[in-house]
């Protein structure tokens, strides 16, 4: 179940501004696997040379997000995280994240 905001993502907390209206927008939906351009690539920057696998450009509700990120994390058998719109996992799991994702259908994934 995804975390409730209790913030604005634009930072803003209150407003004096009688007529002020709070503008958040709206998640987008969640396109079809075949239709997702996911990037998957190793990095180790700002972690003590320590590598994770990185997999970025998911287009859809932060819920989707995070349920194909805790089965990218079973599926590797090791531990990880989804934080902003990307899903983090622990070592160098390309090949295995690669395969996994052809497996379930994103076509248009890219190893870099």
């Amino acid at each position: 179940m995804p975390k409730k905001k209790l913030y604005n993502a634009n930072g803003i907390v209150y407003s004096t501004d009688a007529n002020f209206k709070n503008e958040e927008k709206p998640e987008e939906k969640t396109l079809r696997n075949d239709e997702q351009l996911l990037k998957v690539r190793l990095d180790a920057k700002h972690r003590a040379g320590k590598l994770i696998t990185l997999v970025n450009g998911f287009i859809g509700t932060t819920a989707d997000l995070e349920k194909l990120g805790k089965k990218l994390k079973s599926f590797c058998a090791t531990g990880g995280s989804v934080k902003n719109d990307e899903i983090i996992i622990q070592g160098d799991q390309k090949e295995k994240i690669f395969q996994w994702l052809i497996k379930a259908g994103y076509k248009k994934t890219k190893k870099l």
